[in-house]
């Protein structure tokens, strides 16, 4: 269920994904999902299913839980839809947990490491410009 490049289901993922994150904080009794981000919403072309993609500050062993919670709460949150959107039809939601995030900000933390380590073993080095200019003052 790829995003299509199709303007009105784009739209419609948007304001899914708005009226999602206040339908979770005001309906939805769970004081875990009050910490659930929408990151993103793919909708079908034919506006019948909604993939939610969702990240959350917690610990690595609860995300499934509270990805499984949502799934259990979206009849509940696909009626608040209804009453927002003015669609005929209001798409079936699915959540998912969005690991974009955490695996941008491993990859950025790899990058320091292995700029530091290459910075450290270069430490010791004397750049060429400098040995030549030591010579000249001489």
């Amino acid at each position: 269920m790829a995003n299509s490049a199709a303007p009105r289901p784009r739209r419609i993922g948007e304001q899914i994904r708005r009226d999602l994150a206040e339908l979770i904080r005001a309906e939805l009794s769970d004081p875990r999902l009050t910490l659930v981000s929408t990151t993103s919403v793919e909708v079908s072309r034919d506006l019948a299913y909604a993939r939610i993609y969702v990240t959350a500050v917690c610990e690595p062993d609860e995300r499934a839980e509270l990805v499984a919670e949502l799934n259990r709460a979206a009849p509940l949150l696909r009626r608040g839809l209804g009453q927002r959107l003015r669609t005929r039809t209001v798409p079936k939601l699915e959540f998912r947990y969005d690991e974009t995030v955490e695996r941008g900000a491993r990859l950025s933390a790899l990058i320091d490491a292995a700029v530091a380590a290459d910075a450290e073993r270069h430490r010791d080095e004397v750049p060429p410009s400098a040995e030549t200019g030591s010579e000249d003052a001489a």
